[in-house]
């Protein structure tokens, strides 16, 4: 049976059920610049965002049948180049919906109570400035009420409106390939069997951008193309707009968010992905109105069983045809 490397690793549960069918399965990190002379080995690789299959890479390894991505975006993997080359290339993109629209909020919550900045200052203020810091974050603002832009409305963006819609929240979605999406809402099996299904049409992209609260980016965005949020979409923004990113770096030009944030057009961002990962600019990072996380969307212990057990099934399925 195939041979595997999963460079970045893959969930328990995912390793032994490709293991069970047989397959051998290499969890031990080739370096990136080693990848091309010792993949040559292995019948696929499975990755997650570290490591990069370039068109090198493919050509160094005719051996290869199959890339797997453990996640939704390919933009680390020369997608067509390697399906020209015959080779499979599959990823999980509805396993991680929920775990990255549960960070969306809790960057959301986290900026409307102003938890980064109080967490940051409380170690230091004393006992004697407690009161000065209360009355500071004293002006919080609840989500119950408001509107979210949902700016790419597939499974993770669908899975972020259910979340608002349960909130009370007011949903625009916006999507350049969708026009309207059927949304189901099951309720705890212990309180209630009935389901209910909300239909969503999207708005255009201005729309969404002069009448939302809040907005939130669940879009592809491939490495160079142009930033989806800019000056001249701040520009059409409420003043005090809050804003997260949770899709791709660069999604958000990164410059003219600073200069939004700075002049108050922009009331607070959440950001969990930056144009230089891993080196993010230090500006942002350091920025009083911004709530920033890692790259952990998807980075839970439900997500990634299910992401492991996903992609496993997929490897299974192609080397069983």
């Amino acid at each position: 049976m195939a041979k595997i490397l999963a460079n970045d690793g893959i969930d328990s549960v995912g390793k032994q059920m490709l293991e069970n069918e047989g397959f051998t399965v290499v969890t031990d990190k080739i370096a990136q610049a080693d990848l091309a002379t010792q993949l040559t080995s292995f019948d696929g690789i499975i990755v997650r965002s570290a490591t990069k299959v370039t068109k090198e890479i493919i050509d160094a390894c005719p051996n290869l049948k199959l890339i797997g991505r453990a996640g939704v975006g390919m933009d680390n993997i020369e997608v067509e180049y390697a399906k020209s080359k015959g080779l499979a290339v599959v990823n999980t993109p509805a396993a991680s919906s929920q775990s990255v629209a549960e960070l969306v909020f809790a960057h959301l919550f986290g900026m409307v109570r102003f938890l980064p900045q109080s967490n940051r200052q409380m170690p230091v203020i004393g006992a004697e400035k407690f009161a000065e810091l209360k009355k500071n974050y004293a002006e919080g603002i609840e989500l119950k009420g408001k509107t979210i832009g949902v700016i790419g409305f597939g499974r993770i963006g669908q899975a972020t409106a259910k979340i608002a819609i349960g909130l009370g929240m007011n949903v625009l979605p916006y999507d350049p390939f969708v026009s309207e999406a059927t949304i189901d809402f099951d309720f705890h099996p212990e309180l209630s069997n009935d389901k209910v299904s909300i239909k969503f049409k999207t708005v255009p992209l201005e729309e969404l951008l002069v009448k939302s609260d809040f907005l939130t980016l669940h879009v592809p965005f491939p490495k160079g193309a142009v930033p989806i949020i800019a000056k001249k979409e701040f520009d059409l923004m409420k003043q005090g707009v809050g804003i997260v990113n949770a899709a791709r770096g660069g999604a958000i030009h990164e410059n003219d968010l600073l200069d939004a944030l700075n002049a108050g057009k922009v009331a607070y961002a959440g950001l969990d992905v930056f144009e230089g990962e891993p080196t993010p600019k230090l500006a942002l990072l350091q920025h009083a109105k911004i709530s920033s996380t890692p790259h952990i969307g998807a980075s839970t212990n439900e997500a990634q069983e299910r992401i492991g057990v996903e992609l496993a099934q997929r490897v299974i399925d192609h080397f069983k045809k």
